[in-house]
C-alpha cells in the first residue's frame, strides 16, 4: 500500500484552483493535477504493509494535536527553480500548527520504521509536473496576466490517511482514516 497523510482543501479553495487550472492548462503541455486530488501533504509514508495498517492508524491517532490550523493558499512558483522547473505549485501559508503536525507525523512514522524526510517541511499544492524541455513562455505569460494569486483561506480541523494508487490516467486517492486536529 502506498500511503500519505494530508489536509484536505475547502470546497471554495478547490473551486478557485479548478478555475485557475482551466485557465492555465491550454498554455503548456504539463502533467496537470486533477483538482479533486489537490491536498496539503503532511507526510509521504510510501509503501506500507497492509497487515500493519491498524498499527499505523493507532499511532497517527495518538500524535499530539496542534488544534485547528488556519491555511491560506496564495502565490505560484516552481520547484526547484523557474529556470529548471520540475513542479509548478501554489503556495501554502499557515500558522505554526501545520509545521507542528508535519513534525509530529514525521516522529510518529519514523518510530514505525518510515524513513525521515531529508529536507525541511515545505507545504505546497502540486498543480502540475513539468516534463523536461517543455516550453513555458506561454504559461509564464498566462500567469503574469492573472488578476491575482490569492485562492482563498480556510481552517483545517482534521487530517487524513490516504491510499495512493498509481494508474496511467493519474493517481487515485482513497481516504482510509480521519483524525481531528483538536
Amino acid at each position: 500500500m502506498r500511503l500519505f497523510t494530508a489536509i484536505d482543501l475547502s470546497e471554495e479553495v478547490r473551486r478557485n484552483l479548478e478555475r485557475l487550472l482551466e485557465r492555465l492548462r491550454p498554455a503548456a503541455r504539463l502533467r496537470w493535477s486533477r483538482p479533486e486530488n489537490l491536498h496539503i501533504t503532511t507526510k509521504f509514508i510510501g509503501e506500507w504493509p497492509e497487515g500493519r495498517l491498524e498499527e499505523l492508524k493507532r499511532a497517527l491517532a495518538a500524535i499530539p494535536r496542534p488544534g485547528p490550523v488556519a491555511v491560506a493558499v496564495r502565490g505560484l512558483g516552481w520547484f526547484p527553480s523557474q529556470r529548471a522547473p520540475r513542479v509548478f505549485w501554489a503556495g501554502i501559508e499557515a500558522g505554526p500548527g501545520l509545521a507542528e503536525l508535519a513534525r509530529q507525523t514525521e516522529l510518529c512514522t519514523s518510530r514505525l520504521g518510515v524513513p525521515e524526510e531529508g529536507r525541511p517541511y515545505s507545504p505546497h499544492l502540486t498543480l502540475a509536473r513539468v516534463p523536461p524541455g517543455t516550453p513555458l513562455a506561454a504559461l509564464e505569460k498566462a500567469i503574469a496576466g492573472l488578476p491575482q494569486t490569492d485562492f482563498g483561506a480556510f481552517t483545517a480541523v482534521r487530517f487524513h490517511l490516504y491510499l495512493s494508487e498509481l494508474s496511467p490516467g493519474g493517481s487515485r486517492y482513497t481516504r482510509l482514516a480521519d483524525f481531528p486536529l483538536d
